[in-house]
């Protein structure tokens, strides 16, 4: 995709704050947080919703993604929120799947 600001990141066209990443994910700092620690899991491959996610591999290498990420960031023993908006009214504003893995504050609920 060439207009998805994510997409252009995995290229290397921009360049974010990387957090971690292997092959087939990208983690780095969300450029506006919402709490001390808040990164932003991608899929390398464009994937525009969680509706169109169908590998069950890459699912569990997202996840796995963003425990290595709490636990870089230090939240692992505190405790850390991973959300996933999906379509317009969950509040997903990039059309490229991404987990929000958010910690270093008590965190509140309902999230919004």
């Amino acid at each position: 995709m060439t207009d998805c600001i994510f997409c252009k990141m995995v290229s290397g066209e921009l360049t974010p704050d990387i957090v971690y990443q292997n092959e087939s994910v990208l983690a780095f700092q969300d450029i506006n947080p919402k709490a001390p620690v808040h990164a932003l899991v991608i899929p390398k491959q464009h994937i525009e919703t969680l509706n169109e996610l169908s590998d069950s591999a890459l699912a569990g290498n997202l996840f796995t993604c963003a425990q290595q990420v709490a636990r870089l960031q230090g939240l692992s023993e505190t405790g850390y929120r991973v959300v996933i908006n999906c379509g317009a009214d969950g509040g997903q504003e990039v059309y490229h799947l991404h987990l929000h893995v958010l910690g270093g504050r008590q965190l509140t609920w309902p999230p919004g």
